[in-house]
This record gives C-alpha cells, structure tokens and sequence, in this order.
C-alpha cells in the first residue's frame, strides 16, 4: 500500500472539487463509488455518476465552494482529512433561497482507496454551524 500515493489521490480529488472538474474525477474515483454523511441523509450515492450529480448540485447554491484540507493522515487503505469547507450562498439550497451569506465550517472526511481510486468517503461537518452561520436558525433565547 503506498500511502503517499493515496495521500496524493485524496488531494487531486479535493482539486478537482474545487474547480468543478467534474471529467476528473473518472480517473480518481471507481464507477461504484459510496458516500456515506449525516448531514444530508437524504443524499444517497453509490456511483460516480450519482456522486457528480449529487456536486452539480451543490454548486448551484454554493458556486463558489472550496475544500481545504489543514490535515491528511493515512493508514492501510484509507485516507481521514480534517479541514474546512468555504462557500457563498448565492443560489437556492433545496428549498431554501440564496441568503448571500459565506460559511466556513470545518469537516472531517475518510477515504477509502481500492486499485488506485475512490471507492469510499464518509464526509462530517457541522450541519447546525453552518446553518447558522446562514442566519437559518432562531437568535438563542435571552
């Protein structure tokens, strides 16, 4: 297993996210690729084609979107990275209107690397933060 590779991999990946090179990631990612968060349970994916569809979407609403990642261990076959996700609200999120707002919440990923791609992500980041951040919760109580 070469770890640096699959280090590597995991950032070409967050590359082509960031620029929304959606024709990149066939070379990084197997077609029966999964993801896996609770933050949009609804979201499910189980190949790379739903994958894309599910980040054609995410632009919509957040065209602007960038990962970073501030850290990148490995072991064995799979990758975790702890980093941010930033954005800029300025279209519709489901049924949410464009709020104009930019969030910045941190999130944890891991991967699974299977043959030299992505076969598995399990994505976390915190759901309420950025909603707030949206202006999308009620002010606490005094």
């Amino acid at each position: 297993m070469d770890l640096e590779a699959n280090k590597t991999l995991i950032t070409r990946f967050a590359e082509a996210i960031n620029t929304s090179n959606w024709d990149a990631l066939d070379e990084l990612v197997s077609q029966d690729f999964q993801r896996h968060c609770q933050a949009t349970p609804d979201a499910e994916v189980k190949s790379l084609q739903e994958f894309k569809d599910l980040q054609q979407g995410f632009i919509v609403g957040f065209p602007d979107q960038r990962v970073t990642m501030d850290l990148i261990l490995a072991e064995g076959d799979h990758v975790a990275t702890y980093g941010a996700y930033q954005a800029t609200h300025t279209g519709p999120m489901g049924n949410i209107p464009a709020t104009g707002k930019a969030v910045d919440v941190k999130m944890m990923t891991i991967f699974r690397v299977e043959e030299g791609k992505i076969a598995e992500i399990w994505v976390e980041w915190d759901n309420m933060a950025m909603l707030g951040q949206l202006g999308l919760l009620p002010p606490p109580a005094p």
